[in-house]
Formats: C-alpha cells, structure tokens, sequence
C-alpha cells in the first residue's frame, strides 16, 4: 500500500478514436463543386482534425478498401481544399479508364498514403488490426450503407456507428426519383436500421420521417437532431462567366435540374413575367448541372437559350462565384417540392439575400420567419411575390435585413454530435 504522503498513480484516459468514412468526397473528385452531402462530410473532416482525438480515413474505392491514420487524413484534406495537388497515377489506377484522371490520381495517392488496404470482404479484419478499442465510426455522406459493409465495421470491438440521414425523399416521393433509387435507398435504410448505434438527423422532420420507418421495421437507433451549420465562402466576382448583365434585376436559383427542385414552376413563372409589359421582365439564373427524368424542362431550356433570354444556365460555378451572384440577387428562388435539409436558402439568408421557398416543413423548423413562404405550384403566388421583389429591388426598396443571426453553425451541430463520443 502506498505509505503517507504519497500519490497512487493514475493512468490517464486513452483518447477517443474516431473513424470518417471519406469515399463520398472522394467519388466527387473531378466532378465539379461540392453538392450539400459532400460540404457535410468536409465538415466532420475539418472538425476531426481540429481536435485531439485520434482520426482515421476509410475509403471505399473499385476493389478495396483504404485506411488512413492521422497523417494520411490530414494529406488528404490538402488535396480536397486544394492546397496541394493530387501526385501522379499508379498502375492500378491507370487500369481504370472510367475514371476521370483527376480520380485516378486520387486513389493513387490514397494508395500512397495509406496505413492498411484489404479487400471488400477483408474490411473487417483490417480494422480489427489498426483501430483502438472504442473508436466511434462516423458515415455521413451516405455512402456504404449496405449489410455486407456496415456488419464488419460493427464486428469490430467496441465500435460505435454513427451514420447521418441527411432524408428519406427517395422512399416519400417516388415518383421524383430514378426507378433505380427507390429500391437502392430502402436497402440502405434498412441497413442502417439493423446496425446503427446511433443516428445523426440534420431536422426533427428528417428523424420524424426516418423512425417512421425503423418503427416499421422493428429496430429503432438511439437518435439524436443537430441542424447542419453554413460555410460561406468569400464572394468573388472574378469568377463568375464573363459577360453577365447584373446591372438590372434578376433572381438565383440553385440545384440540380431534377424534378424534385421543380424548376418547371419558375419556367412558368417566367412566362407569366414576359407578358407583364409593364415592367421589365427580371432575369433568372439557374445554377446547377442538368439531372435526370426532366426531359419536358431541358427542352424548354434548350427553347430559351440565346443572347436575349431572361432565363440563363449556369453549371460548374465555383462556391466564390455563386456567393457574388447571390450577393446581388433580388432574392433566391427555391420552389424544390421535397427536402430534407436544403443549404442553399440558409446560405443566402446568412448573407442577407431575400429567400423565396415552398412552404415546406423543414423551412419553417430552421429558417422560421425569415423566408417569405409559398404554396407549393401555386403559380400565380411565385408570380405576384417575385414581380414585388423585382420592384423593390429596382427601387433599391428591398428588404436585406432577415435575421440570419438565428442559423445554426457547425459548432452548435458539433456540439450536440460530439458531447457523448
């Protein structure tokens, strides 16, 4: 027994590890900008290595897995902000002629940097042999949820799985999806159902909807809501397309050209806008790349398209010249008929750019009186609203105060994630 006066030695608590799935932001190399997953999972990757617990990299490529420690992780994000450019193509990945190049050196270098590969049906054992007892497995980009992949990561000891649902529309809205989506979604809803410890929502109507269906299926994770945060960019004009008239009134909107986004409703819009002769028809900019199942929109688009039309695509915008577009914007336009989440309204309120949305539930849980709210293909109330900004915004009347100090940051998300892992 230790004698008077002196200390009984204590060992201090081993740090918390934490894995990050990364095969999201690393299927979007080459792509064009980030989508509002890929923003997620940067995110959790800046947060991880701010802080000092011990971070690991998973990355699902075409034949195997790659694990990264620390070092590789933070290697990684240099790449991805672009700091530092991708090396140069292996062998293996010069066999992979559906990749674009960019890629194939990406996966070159996580080969490079890695601490452990394995094949898809090794995953199991190589975490088992690199990762502490105790590490918390975090996947937020919706990637890998199948049975086969989330069975060995639980098969680790003492692993805890964290997996975000960003929604469930796939599954709410059918007929807004490709065939193929639907059955894929459920299978992964369901995986993540039979083996998540815990789920992260980014809404409380994103988790009502999720446990509708574990309710359905007879397990239900551990659950927690923490709203997304924003990362505004610093806005550059430099970038935008030369030769854009930003002199006269004109609104943004952004996101895929999908049905879902429902760009079809401010096509009609537009119609009823040219017939005003009254007042100059504003312009409209579409930001976003063209999706899939909207076949009647490209080709009214295709119809438009010309020196003279108030209605311009723009796709492959970099997130600085979004941000000066949106700056002048006499509002965003965001008529999408389903969301789970939605940066794109949050992003202009924080910059104090009027936001025009359907009245949809999340909208009012996150944003609550700041946007001015319409009925969903309610033409004629988009019609009558944007003709008032459009005034407003040539009479310099506009309001541009709109309490963007209520939007959640990433800290208040982090806080909520990481107080119990």
């Amino acid at each position: 027994m230790p004698g008077a006066g002196t200390r009984t030695a204590t060992t201090a608590p081993e740090p918390k590890a934490r894995l990050l799935d990364l095969t999201r932001l690393i299927s979007r190399v080459g792509r064009g900008p980030w989508t509002g997953v890929d923003r997620v999972e940067a995110a959790y990757l800046k947060q991880f290595l701010a802080e000092t617990e011990s971070v690991f990299g998973l990355i699902r490529v075409s034949h195997q897995f790659i694990l990264l420690d620390r070092a590789g992780v933070r290697a990684l994000h240099q790449r991805l902000v672009g700091n530092v450019d991708w090396g140069r193509s292996d062998a293996v990945a010069l066999l992979k002629r559906r990749l674009n190049d960019q890629r194939r050196r990406a996966e070159a270098d996580l080969r490079r940097l890695s601490i452990a590969t394995c094949k898809h049906d090794g995953l199991g054992r190589m975490l088992n042999r690199h990762l502490p007892d105790g590490t918390t497995c975090f996947n937020v980009g919706h990637s890998n949820l199948s049975e086969e992949v989330l069975e060995q990561i639980q098969a680790k000891q003492g692993l805890n799985l964290s997996i975000m649902i960003h929604d469930t529309i796939p599954l709410d809205h059918p007929d807004l999806q490709r065939p193929e989506v639907v059955d894929t979604f459920e299978k992964r809803l369901r995986a993540v159902g039979k083996f998540a410890d815990r789920v992260i929502y980014n809404s409380a109507q994103s988790r009502a909807d999720a446990e509708r269906y574990f309710d359905a299926w007879g397990r239900m994770p551990e659950g927690v809501v923490a709203h997304l945060g924003v990362d505004l960019p610093e806005a550059d004009a430099t970038e935008l397309p030369a030769g854009l008239d930003l002199t006269h009134a004109y609104f943004v909107t952004t996101g895929t050209i999908e049905p879902r986004k429902n760009h079809a409703l401010l096509l009609d819009v537009w119609e009823d806008l040219a017939g005003d002769t009254a007042h100059e028809t504003p312009t409209l900019y579409i930001v976003g790349s063209r999706g899939w199942e909207n076949e009647d929109v490209f080709r009214r688009l295709d119809a438009l398209k010309g020196a003279d039309s108030r209605i311009k695509e723009l796709s492959g915008l970099s997130d600085p010249a979004l941000a000066a577009l949106l700056e002048g914007a006499a509002a965003l336009l965001f008529p999408s008929l389903a969301e789970g989440y939605g940066f794109p309204p949050l992003e202009a309120a924080v910059r104090s750019v009027p936001v025009v949305v359907n009245d949809l539930p999340i909208y009012g849980e996150i944003l609550r009186d700041i946007p001015v709210y319409a009925l969903p293909n309610d033409r004629y109330s988009w019609s009558t609203t944007i003709s008032k900004l459009a005034e407003q915004n040539r009479a310099g009347t506009g309001q541009r105060e709109t309490g963007s100090a209520n939007i959640p940051t990433w800290s208040d998300h982090f806080d909520l994630v990481l107080k119990v892992t």
